[in-house]
């Protein structure tokens, strides 16, 4: 009897504790559907006019948004991601119908950014070639300076070894000269024609060997002038060129993609009101 006592008070102890875990799983799941229920309710009290301030408001961010550095295009697909992913929030609101109107209006705007992005981005790679072909050209006129400095100075020790060598040729003929000049006269030994003829000769000798010199220096001067002139003209081609690619390559400074971005989210933010313009009025509960 005692025994049976003690089993049967085991097995109300325990119909005690599976109703308690029921009843605290039941109050947890009910209070589960109440919270819920309190969010549905939550987003319901949301109104179009709220989604489409909070659209407009990240669609004007995005509008004026600044990329960081050149080349500019390696954030417009990113751009265009974040524009898509506003648009399709506001899309899927259950406050937001969005209608055909609204929707071949949004198509016709992604369509004209995504051409005039593509474009850009087009334009931008020229650009970036032009910024390699000034870099190519500053560095030809680093070249173009060292062929013009090698060159001259291969000029000089020749000219002065050449002018050094008819230098002295002259000298010692005027040496000659005046040591003929010098030299006595005899009926029987050195003529006075004899010495006229000598004199003749080294004169001639003379003259010829100053003209060479004259020559010589005027052909050092010519060949450096010619040298000059042909440095200063392909240096100049090479300079203008600079010039014109760096007036290009300052374009890659600037995000040329500002307005066409700020115009696209101006036309999206029309296209969102236009639309909550179109939106049917909320109907009032009825009554209990």
């Amino acid at each position: 009897m005692g025994y049976r006592s003690q089993s049967g008070g085991r097995r109300s102890s325990g119909q005690k504790f599976q109703k308690s875990q029921h009843e605290k799983a039941k109050a947890k799941t009910h209070k589960h559907h109440g919270k819920s229920k309190s969010l549905q309710e939550e987003e319901q009290t949301v109104t179009s006019k709220d989604i489409a301030e909070k659209t407009s408001n990240s669609l004007k961010r995005l509008g004026e948004q600044k990329f960081a550095v050149s080349p500019f295009s390696q954030y417009f697909d990113d751009w265009l991601v974040n524009v898509r992913e506003v648009l399709s929030e506001f899309e899927l609101s259950q406050a937001i119908n969005a209608d055909e109107a609204f929707t071949n209006q949004r198509q016709r705007i992604f369509t004209k950014i995504e051409q005039e992005l593509a474009e850009l981005k087009r334009t931008e790679a020229t650009l970036d070639h032009a910024a390699k072909e000034l870099a190519d050209n500053n560095h030809l006129l680093v070249e173009i300076d060292a062929e013009y400095a090698a060159k001259t100075r291969e000029i000089g020790p020749r000219r002065n070894a050449e002018v050094q060598r008819l230098t002295l040729n002259v000298q010692n003929l005027e040496a000659e000269l005046e040591r003929v000049t010098g030299m006595k006269t005899s009926f029987f030994g050195f003529t006075k024609k004899a010495k006229a003829q000598k004199e003749a000769e080294t004169l001639r000798q003379l003259e010829s060997a100053k003209t060479e010199l004259e020559s010589a220096l005027q052909s050092f001067k010519d060949e450096q002038e010619k040298l000059h002139d042909e440095y200063e003209k392909k240096k100049q081609i090479v300079i203008e060129r600079v010039q014109r690619l760096e007036k290009e390559v300052e374009k890659l400074e600037i995000d040329s993609s500002l307005n066409a971005r700020r115009d696209t989210c101006e036309a999206l933010v029309e296209a969102v009101n236009a639309l909550l313009e179109r939106q049917p009025a909320p109907s009032s509960e009825p009554t209990s």
